[in-house]
């Protein structure tokens, strides 16, 4: 049935086919279909726009107008249909790997997947095993409602914490789900992280950022989403990493 309600519309002389929208769609309704984004069915769009702050040309708006229901179950049904295809279409080829399950169009290397680390070797004097268990990394690039996310201990952590900080990978890798960017070159992610808060469940945060002055957007985007998302059962742990490798801080109360 058709009704007035709100929808992604694309402007195609704005589109540029880069993708980026299309892993912030959850529900599948946006691909790459002849070099520009398109929206495969009206019903799979829930009209809330997730999708509207990862286009670099702002070729995505909301209007209102007459369209099918948004029908959630048809949306995952055709999402984990698209996961079940190997061949990725469109994007990065050199990111391509059948098992990260990509969602047709954008860039396979974001294709969401979940790494059991259950079988972890124990130290025998070799290189340490890696603790990451999902990917991927990146904030702009994780949906809301991915289920790693789900009721998970969250480390929000400025790309450069990771090189910085020798015992990153132990202390805040193993056993929790990791987002990363920087906010001097990606932007604000202040609405991202509200959704993510809002729709994820996650139980703790944590943020991890470098001493320098340009670090300090990541911490303000994290309390700022966090005030918008209405959650009042959650702080933020902040923990400061120095340019030489110390911790500075850690355990302070970030709203």
């Amino acid at each position: 049935m058709k009704i007035v309600r709100k929808i992604i519309e694309i402007d195609e002389e704005l589109c540029n086919g880069c993708g980026e929208c299309v892993p912030s769609c959850a529900e599948g309704a946006l691909e790459i279909i002849e070099g520009k984004a398109k929206v495969v069915k009206d019903r799979y769009c829930d009209g809330l726009g997730a999708c509207l702050g990862e286009c670099p040309t702002g070729a995505l708006q909301i209007i209102e107008r007459e369209a099918d229901e948004f029908d959630e179950e048809a949306a995952m049904a055709y999402v984990a249909s698209k996961q079940s295809v190997a061949k990725p279409a469109g994007g990065c080829p050199g990111a391509a790997m059948a098992a990260f399950n990509p969602q047709a169009g954008g860039c396979p290397g974001s294709g969401m997947a979940s790494f059991d680390k259950t079988s972890a070797a124990a130290d025998t004097g070799g290189p340490s095993p890696s603790q990451l268990g999902h990917w991927p990394v990146q904030i702009k690039l994780i949906p809301p409602d991915a289920p790693f996310l789900r009721g998970a201990d969250l480390v929000i952590a400025a790309d450069c914490t990771a090189v910085a900080y020798p015992d990153f990978h132990r202390e805040f890798v193993g056993g929790k789900t990791v987002m990363m960017g920087c906010p001097k070159f990606d932007g604000d992610y202040a609405a991202r992280l509200a959704d993510v808060f809002r729709h994820s469940g996650v139980r703790s945060v944590t943020v991890v950022r470098m001493e320098v002055p340009c670090c300090l957007g990541i911490a303000e985007a994290a309390r700022r989403g966090l005030a918008a998302s209405g959650r009042d059962d959650l702080e933020i742990r902040e923990v400061i990493i120095g340019r030489q490798g110390s911790k500075m801080a850690g355990g302070l109360p970030g709203f």
